[in-house]
């Protein structure tokens, strides 16, 4: 497994074509929808049925202007609705991820 630290190792991962194979799911999705592929990271968060899934699934709705949806999945992730910038909470989830 890439084993990576930070989250300017993540950022440093971008580059590739694909993320590690190794890597949890949570990273996956992360690594697509910093990559602008909200579709597969999408597809990844919403086969996740655990409170990072349903994060990060929440995320993705808030970024594509769905409130609505965006709402009902940080509630189910036990999260409040943030105020964060959408930059902000990437780099965030990120970071929760790494220290998992």
């Amino acid at each position: 497994m890439l084993k990576i630290n930070s989250y300017e190792e993540f950022k440093e991962t971008l580059k590739n074509k694909k993320p590690n194979q190794d890597w949890p799911g949570s990273l996956k999705s992360l690594w697509y929808d910093a990559n602008d592929n909200w579709e597969a990271s999408h597809n990844i968060a919403q086969d996740m049925h655990n409170k990072i899934g349903s994060w990060i699934h929440a995320y993705l709705h808030r970024k594509e202007g769905d409130t609505f949806n965006a709402s009902y999945w940080y509630q189910q992730a036990g999260k409040t609705f943030p105020t964060l910038t959408l930059e902000e909470e990437h780099q965030f989830m990120v970071e929760f991820v790494l220290k998992k």
